[in-house]
């Protein structure tokens, strides 16, 4: 059933060639407008639970996609690079190959926000995923075109598989392994130069610690002490 609105029903069926699907395919188009409908654009018709169906989708695409591909890999690195796979940059990056801002309705402050454009990017990204499944209750309308970026992603991230964050892939290891989150701990360097970094942190796992790192800021220094404490991890050996 198309939508009641011509033009939009057309911006929608060019998103869906690029995707490479077919337009007789069992798309539900209210829901897919509905992904790509900002909630400065629509209080009631927007894509939030959407995005949260689609966060769902993009990790079990990520996983099979790693399954299916690197079934060497032990557990660790299945969520040290599904951590990256799923991360708003990439889903940004995808986003904005497709195009999709060209079809996302936004209003108001958001249309100047350049700050938060990469998290719009990324949401409805996964709430075009949620639509999709949703169409048809399973991946067959998202696999066919979502499955080669992500084992082209994949084999990259697999040489360094925390270059994106580090913090994510030791936090996606240590609820993997442990159900728990790693803690840090950030003080601030006495007399640091202006050139030099400013802040030290370390990372803890059942009161021991795991790694440490400085930086320019707190996350920098997060960042820097979760790269030590992953690298070191016995699945990096």
């Amino acid at each position: 059933m198309s939508l009641a609105y011509p033009r939009r029903q057309r911006q929608l069926e060019n998103l869906v060639k690029k995707l490479g699907l077919s337009l007789e395919a069992p798309i539900k188009w209210d829901l897919l407008d509905m992904a790509l409908t900002h909630p400065t654009a629509s209080e009631s018709a927007n894509y939030e639970q959407l995005e949260f169906v689609g966060d769902a989708v993009v990790r079990l695409v990520a996983a099979v996609v790693l399954w299916d591909n690197f079934y060497d890999c032990s557990v660790g690195d299945f969520a040290a690079i599904r951590s990256v796979l799923v991360s708003d940059r990439i889903l940004a990056q995808l986003a904005r190959s497709y195009g999709l801002e060209l079809y996302l309705l936004v209003a108001g402050s958001a249309t100047t926000d350049q700050v938060g454009q990469e998290s719009r990017f990324a949401d409805s990204f996964e709430a075009v995923l949620g639509a999709l499944y949703l169409s048809t209750n399973n991946l067959d309308l998202i696999r066919p075109w979502l499955d080669p970026h992500f084992k082209e992603l994949a084999a990259e991230i697999r040489l360094d598989p925390a270059r994106l964050n580090y913090k994510a892939a030791l936090q996606e290891w240590t609820q993997a392994q442990y159900k728990v989150l790693p803690e840090y701990r950030v003080v601030e360097i006495q007399q640091a130069q202006h050139n030099e970094d400013r802040f030290s942190a370390e990372v803890w796992l059942h009161a021991k610690k795991l790694g440490q790192g400085k930086g320019r800021s707190i996350k920098a220094a997060e960042q820097a002490a979760a790269k030590v404490a992953f690298l070191a991890l016995p699945h990096q050996q």
